[in-house]
């Protein structure tokens, strides 16, 4: 595991009090990090600073020194004289510097912050009941903490479009965009489609598209989580749930090897939208619009909510009974899913040590992006290497299976989650073989199979990934799993149980973890708990040194 760094530091006064911060950090962060705020509205911390909206102003002064000789000048009481700017500065542009003084509530400040929320309200339409924005609004927070409470402003507001489609993923109500251009820089400066940008001067100012295009890139709704205001929403989320109803649960973004750290917002089981969780060592704090779709995917018409032997709905228990007649025994191949958290694998291992099979898997591969989207389009590749469930990168299909069954060296097969048919093996091999399929929806190989055991969504189970830089990763349940349907853990573990003759234990991810961590030296010392909710790097040892296609995600610096 990596070593913290030792970071130089600088003394700030804030408000009378000193307190030490990583030297070349914003202030507007170093304030944050001590439990106090400078309000802000255009600025990001992971976009460039342009200072559009003034409203972080705050008085700043340094150590005075003689011209002559540069020394230091002192008061009366010997301390360091500061010299205060005469005019109020922005903190978004400010770094902190050694002896810097910053008043961050002074009444310069504070008259400050009342004129600049007044002149953000002049236009802007004060519908909070009906914004869907409501609850999670920066505007409608700043205007009771620093706003003046009232308004001096009696002609009529100056009214602009509402319901502008400025993608397919994304609705503009542009009376209430206050300029802060966050939406423009994300575009440009991390997505690379720079289709966003201002028109027309002064309360006129609108947001638009470059013509003829659309802001429809893979990023476009980390616009609607970086809008400070109710300007752009997210038009499958829009109007749907008040945020204040809704459940946030921490999980891990499966749509690649990336492991874009997430947040599952749901109410009373069902799930309705996925955003960014930030992670400044794997995503930062964006994530694509595809992956945000998943979860859709938990009420989908083909998911599997009923066990089934034979085609005809089962029981739990005549299901694994089933099972096992199908795996003991018998010439037996496993199918393993790099979709499998690492406790799911480490409880398949023991399957394949006691039933000595053969094991397969396939190495998902798609167009990757550069950004957040990798070639490897699975979360949890690496676990596997980890676990020792497989031994080196596999392929892309599954034709060494198809071969093997061609050859009848195989009588019966447990697939994990993958679908067969679509990785080379044939309809013919898969009618002759005894197939246990568990996976969360249908498809050719659970049509196929003689058991089939439905399983949970990422959603609905909490376990761990190691991510395309070997990070481990744990992810939460944020929703119940279809009833009557067994978590994932509970399933292998009965089956590697059983197989044995032994009782099964229905673990949980920590009793997994205890013996994982004993098993496997690069888990030593860790537990379910201990990886936290940033994750721990992993030290991959030789594994580093396989072809992967990527082994690092881009990392943004725009400054």
């Amino acid at each position: 595991m990596s070593e913290t760094k030792q970071l130089e530091t600088v003394t700030v006064n804030v408000d009378g009090v000193e307190h030490a911060f990583p030297k070349g950090m914003n202030l507007v962060d170093a304030v944050a990090s001590i439990g106090s705020e400078i309000p802000h509205y255009c600025y990001h911390p992971k976009l460039s600073v342009v200072g559009n909206c003034r409203m972080c102003l705050i008085e700043m002064g340094m150590p005075m020194r003689d011209r002559a000789t540069g020394e230091a000048l002192l008061d009366a009481d010997g301390k360091p004289k500061i010299g205060w700017m005469p005019k109020p500065a922005i903190g978004c542009a400010t770094t902190v510097a050694p002896g810097m003084h910053v008043k961050t509530n002074s009444p310069l400040v504070r008259d400050c912050r009342n004129g600049v929320m007044e002149f953000l309200l002049i236009n802007h339409p004060l519908d909070c009941p009906i914004c869907d924005q409501a609850g999670e609004c920066r505007l409608q927070e700043f205007a009771t903490d620093y706003g003046r409470g009232y308004s001096r402003y009696t002609e009529a507001k100056n009214v602009k479009p509402k319901r502008t489609r400025i993608g397919p993923r994304v609705m503009l109500d542009d009376e209430r965009c206050i300029l802060c251009s966050r939406c423009i820089r994300f575009s440009k400066e991390i997505a690379n489609d720079d289709v966003l940008g201002f028109i027309d001067r002064g309360s006129y100012s609108t947001l638009t598209c470059f013509p003829g295009k659309q802001l429809e890139n893979n990023y476009s709704l980390n616009t609607v989580d970086i809008c400070p205001v109710g300007a752009l929403t997210s038009t499958d989320f829009r109007f749907k749930m008040r945020v204040w109803f809704l459940k946030q649960v921490d999980s891990i973004c499966t749509e690649s090897s990336v492991g874009a750290n997430t947040e599952v917002w749901s109410r009373e089981g069902k799930i309705y939208r996925v955003t960014p969780r930030r992670n400044d060592e794997v995503n930062d704090t964006w994530m694509t619009d595809s992956g945000r779709a998943l979860y859709q995917l938990a009420e989908a018409e083909n998911r599997l909510l009923r066990y089934a032997v034979d085609g005809q709905p089962s029981s739990f228990e005549a299901a694994i009974a089933a099972s096992l007649d199908a795996l003991k025994g018998r010439r037996l191949g496993i199918v393993a899913s790099a979709h499998a958290s690492l406790e799911e694998q480490f409880l398949l291992k023991r399957i394949v040590e006691v039933t000595r099979a053969r094991v397969f898997m396939a190495y998902h591969q798609g167009e990757g992006d550069g950004i957040l989207l990798s070639e490897d389009r699975s979360p949890n590749l690496r676990g596997a290497l980890l676990t020792g469930l497989i031994d080196s990168l596999p392929a892309v299909d599954l034709s060494a299976l198809d071969q093997a069954l061609t050859a009848g060296e195989l009588d019966s097969l447990l697939v994990i989650h993958e679908d067969l048919s679509a990785l080379g093996v044939s309809a013919d091999n898969l009618a002759k073989t005894k197939v246990v399929f568990a996976g969360t929806h249908s498809n050719a190989t659970s049509e196929a199979a003689q058991v089939v055991l439905p399983t949970l969504t990422v959603f609905e189970r909490a376990g761990s990934f190691v991510n395309q830089n070997f990070r481990a990763q744990r992810f939460k349940s944020a929703v119940p799993g279809p009833q009557g349907i067994a978590s994932d853990l509970t399933l292998l573990e009965t089956l590697a149980a059983l197989v044995v003759g032994e009782t099964p234990t229905h673990p949980d991810v920590n009793t997994v973890w205890q013996s994982l961590s004993v098993a496997n030296p690069v888990f030593a010392g860790l537990d379910y708990n201990g990886l936290g909710s940033m994750g721990v790097a992993l030290e991959p040892g030789p594994l580093a040194e396989l072809p992967f296609v990527e082994t690092r995600n881009l990392k943004y610096n725009p400054r």
